[in-house]
């Protein structure tokens, strides 16, 4: 979180806090495996309360155990927002929003008439588990990404422009060769054909009749499959420069110029010089005052 959250007040407050908010302690671990626990059967029963067999034979027995989910993580919202010395930065906050979401589409049912459709907002739930398994060490993975993904979103951009001419000179050609009972009654039908073409899924929908057209058709997919590795290949390879430099730093050793010592180093790899000017070598000081024997 971007911020600090803070106990109410010393006694049962903070003693609710550490249990909820931590785990470092053995009842905090309890609490998290229990909450795990209950957030994964409250989505399970979602999913079965899906299946129409499942909700023709059990649905009472669904709508007993949803509403008695509901019930407990409305209770345990409620103790969050207790033990906390200013409530409203926690509910603001991405899993305040999200343990506020996990309850409003059930009360919501309830009190709003045709508000149905929003049960299915319930799976959310599933991502407390992010919260309660810290799973928070792998923001900086997540940065990584990103950061790869907006390097890459120039070139990546302009290869899908490319595909989308492709595309489109494909469609204009089908569309004039084949007929439209063959389902190519316009151009946007055909570029739809060509996608799907292309990418090599092909349902069947829309089928050339011709021999010049499907003979188009096979260059086409055979240029899918030689084109669809180029976006992932850019982001591949951004990928790994990314992870260079949050990994590498580009400072030149000042004993021999090599410029490729992980940040956390203080010693060159390739002569062992002492690689913050700033600061003096530690190892040499004590050299230094070490007595000739």
């Amino acid at each position: 979180m971007s911020f600090h959250l803070t106990p109410g007040a010393e006694g049962l407050r903070t003693r609710l806090f550490h249990i909820i908010f931590e785990s470092d302690t053995p009842g905090a671990k309890a609490f998290d495996l229990a909450l795990i626990i209950a957030i994964l059967m409250s989505v399970a029963v979602i999913l079965l309360s899906s299946v129409e067999a499942y909700a023709t034979r059990y649905g009472a027995i669904f709508f007993y155990v949803e509403w008695a989910f509901t019930l407990l993580f409305t209770i345990e919202l409620a103790v969050r927002i207790y033990c906390l010395e200013r409530p409203t930065l926690y509910l603001k906050s991405f899993y305040g929003i999200i343990d506020l979401i996990a309850i409003l589409p059930t009360w919501l049912v309830l009190l709003v008439p045709g508000a149905q459709g929003l049960v299915i907002v319930r799976l959310l739930r599933v991502l407390r588990i992010f919260r309660i398994l810290r799973l928070m060490e792998f923001v900086g993975e997540a940065r990584l990404l990103i950061d790869a993904l907006k390097r890459s979103l120039r070139q990546i951009l302009l290869f899908f422009s490319s595909i989308l001419m492709v595309v489109t000179l494909f469609a204009a050609l089908m569309y004039t060769i084949e007929s439209p009972e063959a389902g190519f009654t316009s151009i946007p039908m055909s570029i739809y054909w060509a996608i799907v073409s292309m990418t090599t899924v092909g349902y069947g929908d829309i089928v050339p009749a011709t021999p010049l057209g499907k003979s188009i058709t096979m260059i086409l997919m055979l240029l899918g499959y030689s084109i669809i590795a180029v976006p992932t290949g850019v982001f591949s390879a951004q990928v790994i420069r990314s992870i260079r430099e949050d990994r590498y730093s580009d400072e030149a050793c000042p004993g021999c110029g090599h410029d490729r010592h992980e940040k956390r180093a203080r010693y060159c790899l390739r002569c062992g010089t002492w690689l913050d000017e700033e600061s003096e070598d530690p190892h040499k000081s004590k050299l230094e005052h070490r007595p000739d024997k």
